[in-house]
């Protein structure tokens, strides 16, 4: 009887072959856990307003200087300026508060309140310089969704593949994404609650993009996940100009102490009428909480109530009293705008449409 035997040295070939390919998967995991430790400690745990149905009160960041900037997104956690906590990757807790926002890119940076050095930090602009990402490329997800670590548990760690770099269209209740330019579109479940400002890296670790807030796409009303590119920049409104901003521009800039937010067309006049009465303007941190709603006016016919405290116009925060009234005068009459409000524990979406301003004045 014949035998179809593989001479020897196939045999061995094969088993070198077979042990090689052991090795490389060894040595390749073995690679990405030390870059997930690396890019660990460059991130922060952040702890701020909410807890409400659908707004996490934590979030992520990431540290971009040694002596404790921070960048992360734009959002609801960071309406009180002050206050936020903010958790190092040993385990270190403290207090840090807001210096810039830009909202067109939907990001904004925050400083450490005490005094503190050599933190492990993205250089941001050098990472920055180098080209984008494409489809198709391996990436690493790091965040605290779900609050998944309180002071130095590592970060949430992802592994997965960018399926697309295209516009953003999303959404979330009412409000449009502030930001839609390019973005990667991920195939991991990476926008959870509490996972935005946190990153997306190759499988050096080296920086590749923002994660955002939880969106849908506008439009096929599913959940996206996706990360702003650190390379990303838009056109933004200064003194009636248009100037571009990068994202590293914002991040040199804003530690300068020298970024220039963007800005709408500001009216000369009070712009259009509303009737919502505030509390009483105590302090200059006094947030926009509703005291009354003037009779027959477009708040009260909107529904707006007592108590109601008012996070976002138009996707701008309005984190005081004073930020509310100078962004309410940037529209006219018979222009609508979009409110984001905190009644009770729920969160809110209305649509306002200004009127004329009365004859008689009445508080604003």
């Amino acid at each position: 009887m014949i035998r179809n035997v593989l001479p020897s040295w196939k045999y061995r070939l094969a088993g070198c072959l077979l042990l090689l390919a052991g090795v490389s998967t060894v040595n390749a995991q073995g690679s990405m856990t030390a870059a997930a430790a690396k890019v660990n400690d460059k991130m922060v745990k952040l702890f701020g307003i909410g807890g409400l149905k659908g707004l996490a009160s934590y979030g992520s960041g990431i540290l971009v200087s040694e002596n404790g900037h921070i960048l992360t997104v734009n959002n609801h956690i960071l309406v009180n300026t002050t206050g936020l906590k903010v958790h190092l990757y040993d385990g270190r807790q403290y207090q840090a508060k807001v210096l810039f926002r830009e909202p067109e890119l939907d990001i904004a940076l925050l400083k450490i309140d005490e005094e503190v050095n050599a933190l492990p930090h993205f250089e941001f602009d050098k990472e920055a310089a180098r080209p984008m990402a494409e489809n198709g490329d391996w990436i690493l997800a790091f965040s605290n969704q779900f609050q998944i670590a309180l002071r130095d548990e590592p970060m949430s760690v992802q592994r997965g593949v960018i399926m697309a770099v295209a516009d953003l269209r999303g959404r979330r209740g009412v409000f449009d994404a502030p930001y839609n330019g390019d973005v990667y579109f991920l195939d991991v479940i990476a926008c959870n609650p509490g996972a935005a400002g946190g990153v997306v890296t190759n499988r050096k670790g080296e920086l590749l993009g923002i994660l955002g807030r939880e969106l849908k796409s506008t439009s096929t009303d599913t959940w996206v996940n996706y990360a702003v590119p650190i390379q990303a920049a838009v056109d933004v409104q200064r003194d009636d100009k248009t100037a571009k901003v990068s994202m590293a521009m914002f991040v040199k800039d804003a530690m300068k102490g020298t970024y220039k937010q963007s800005t709408k067309i500001v009216r000369k006049d009070l712009g259009g009428y509303h009737g919502i009465v505030l509390v009483v303007n105590a302090v200059s941190s006094t947030p926009p909480y509703v005291e009354e709603v003037a009779t027959g006016s477009p708040a009260e016919k909107t529904g707006l109530r007592p108590d109601d405290l008012i996070l976002y116009v138009e996707g701008y925060s309005v984190p005081t009293i004073k930020i509310f009234r100078e962004t309410l005068k940037q529209y006219g009459p018979g222009e609508e705008i979009r409110v984001q409000l905190q009644r009770g524990s729920k969160l809110e979406s209305v649509k306002l449409k200004l009127g004329n301003q009365p004859k008689v004045p009445v508080p604003n």
